[in-house]
């Protein structure tokens, strides 16, 4: 047919009549079909649906546009012109510490057990993939890594890190692992969950070099017997004292320095190490069945009770010496970092005794319960007085202080002088007022609800204990699954009863919709920094600086790399109090993300 003709054939017969086509004898045409009906417009996608498109276009920013390499720091200036850690950091690095490259792994796998989305699962693959490169040979993994290699590193360490006044951790770089911030128990538990989703021995070859450094740094005899240190292996390179620069600056009756020599090296508590280094290995009880951890469980929480004090200072230290050192006995509390002086600590107390309640639930040992009455007697013994809160903001809201010295049961308080780690130094007497911000000088200890607990459990009948501890995962011995989540809130030692379900919270429609709304056409959420830094511009003077513009604040002056918050700097030039600046942090991004993630696939 040719075109013409097409074109009339598919005209109307009152068009053909109106061109003298619809009379006479020409040719008829047959009436036309009635066209179908248009389909029904499809309906629009559930807030379910979007909220799983908004997952994906979140974790794939992250993943291919944030992270380098599956690794991630805690927080980007959106132009990646800036970038941080605990400190600022190189666009080569990784941060272990949460928030950062494991925590990002656990959410980005919690994405994929929530939609059975292959591409979450490829992200937590990759940045898998990036902490077994960040590995240590030993097993465990350190603050950083960094993929520009070990030169790199340890120049940022000599330049950046050196200069952080108040962050001593990194002013030297051990060349070993930690144990410190929770970094290692939680790419340990990373790996856990990788090996167990896919069963990729890449996986398990690394989750067996974590249980290794787990078990082969616990302490062997003595009163150290199944406790751990803060760094392992032993460094020969550690610091064992630090400088005392301008010392005519120090109060009369004042003391400084670290009083017990290399902390890294004492059992410690701090940060509560030896609890995630249990929870970890309970979890490979769980998951994989391997009872032959056991016993180094149990080893540790034996240390524990062990390192409580003698009555009436009943308490715990951050750190115990592991050997006898000095006339002092292996056992008693140790000094740290020169602004963690040789003392008791209360809120480390705290965290002991609750971890005494966990061990008694995961065992039924009513000796785990026999001496907290004792702590709790002493922590109500050295609590703040209204003198000390009233004359020192910082202490507002505290109940205790942090630091209470060893005999007089007085409190001990850290102070610093001088403008930065070249020129001042940290040092402690009994001093309540003007404090540093950065190491809280008070604490919120809650005596009355440990109190509670303590009767609550202390009153549970044999039988009760008994039906307890058959769900305990130290005696229930049947290989069962983790957790499905573990990015929505802490896993802790209940979660792992086998009579226990880990739930998610409970998030509305509109809350999901509200955390979509937030989220930028390119893919990521904005959120405030809180923390900024000065950038790295050589060491600083030496010369006394003996005014006060920094003692109580997070930065000395502008030589000082330690992170502070723009809207509350010193006051003094060249700083102003600024807004905090938006950026990318890896700690919104998981926030967001749980929360659709709750929200699409909820466990109830």
């Amino acid at each position: 047919m040719k075109r013409r003709n097409f074109v009339i054939s598919t005209l109307s017969p009152l068009a053909l009549s109106a061109c003298g086509g619809g009379g006479g004898d020409g040719p008829t045409f047959p009436p036309f079909p009635v066209p179908p009906p248009a389909p029904a417009p499809e309906p629009p996608p559930s807030t379910e649906m979007l909220a799983r498109k908004a997952m994906r276009r979140a974790a794939g920013f992250m993943d291919e546009t944030v992270s380098y390499r599956g690794g991630y720091v805690w927080a980007y200036m959106p132009d990646f012109s800036t970038l941080w850690g605990e400190m600022e950091a190189r666009r080569t690095m990784c941060w272990i510490q949460p928030p950062g490259t494991p925590t990002a792994g656990h959410c980005m796998l919690d994405a994929y057990h929530a939609t059975g989305d292959e591409l979450f699962y490829n992200a937590a693959e990759r940045t898998g993939l990036a902490l077994i490169e960040a590995q240590h040979p030993s097993g465990g993994w350190n603050y950083i890594h960094d993929f520009a290699g070990e030169t790199s590193l340890r120049d940022w360490y000599a330049t950046v890190g050196a200069n952080g006044w108040r962050l001593e951790e990194f002013q030297h770089y051990y060349g070993n692992a930690t144990f410190d911030d929770a970094g290692t128990a939680v790419s340990s538990q990373f790996m856990l969950r990788m090996y167990l989703e896919k069963k990729d021995p890449r996986f398990l070859a690394a989750l067996q070099k974590a249980i290794g450094f787990v078990t082969q740094a616990q302490f062997v005899g003595g009163v150290a017997e199944g406790g751990w240190p803060q760094r392992y292996p032993p460094s020969p390179d550690a610091i064992s004292s630090m400088p005392l620069p301008n010392p005519q600056q120090l109060p009369a009756g004042a003391t400084a320095g670290m009083e017990d020599g290399d902390y890294t090296r004492h059992v410690t508590f701090n940060d509560d190490v030896a609890g995630e280094n249990i929870k970890f290995l309970l979890m490979c009880v769980v998951a994989l069945g391997d009872q032959s951890l056991v016993p180094y469980i149990t080893r540790a929480m034996d240390c524990l009770r062990r390192m409580q004090q003698p009555g009436p200072q009943a308490g715990w230290g951050l750190q115990h010496l592991a050997t006898d050192q000095n006339g002092r006995l292996a056992g008693e509390p140790a000094g740290a970092r020169s602004y963690e002086p040789r003392s008791l600590a209360t809120h480390t107390t705290q965290t002991n005794v609750q971890q005494l309640f966990n061990y008694f639930r995961l065992t039924g040992d009513r000796g785990f319960l026999a001496r907290v009455p004792e702590a709790l007697d002493w922590l109500d013994s050295c609590k703040l007085t209204d003198t000390m809160i009233a004359e020192n903001p910082l202490l507002k809201g505290r109940t205790h202080p942090t630091f209470v010295e060893l005999g007089t049961n007085q409190p001990r308080f850290v102070h610093r002088y001088g403008s930065n780690i070249h020129n001042g130094a940290y040092y402690f007497d009994h001093d309540h007022r003007n404090t540093p911000s950065h190491y809280s000088a008070g604490r919120n200890i809650d005596i009355a609800g440990m109190r509670q607990t303590y009767a609550q459990l202390n009153g549970m009948t044999d039988t009760a204990i008994q039906q307890m501890v058959a769900a305990s995962p130290l005696r229930h011995g049947e290989q069962r699954p983790l957790p499905k989540y573990f990015s929505l809130r802490e896993v802790d030692f209940a979660d792992l009863f086998a009579d226990r379900v880990m739930t998610s919270p409970v998030v509305s429609a509109t809350d999901a919709v509200a955390v979509m709304d937030k989220l930028d056409p390119k893919g990521y959420w904005l959120a405030p920094l809180s923390a900024v830094t000065n950038p790295y511009k050589g060491d600083g003077p030496t010369t006394p600086y003996t005014g006060d513009a920094y003692r109580s604040k997070h930065v000395g002056d502008v030589f000082d790399t330690s992170p502070y918050d723009p809207a509350d700097p010193p006051f003094i030039e060249p700083y102003v109090k600024k807004e905090q600046p938006q950026g990318i942090t890896v700690a919104s991004f998981v926030s967001n993300m749980g929360k659709l993630i709750a929200f699409t696939a909820p466990v109830v």
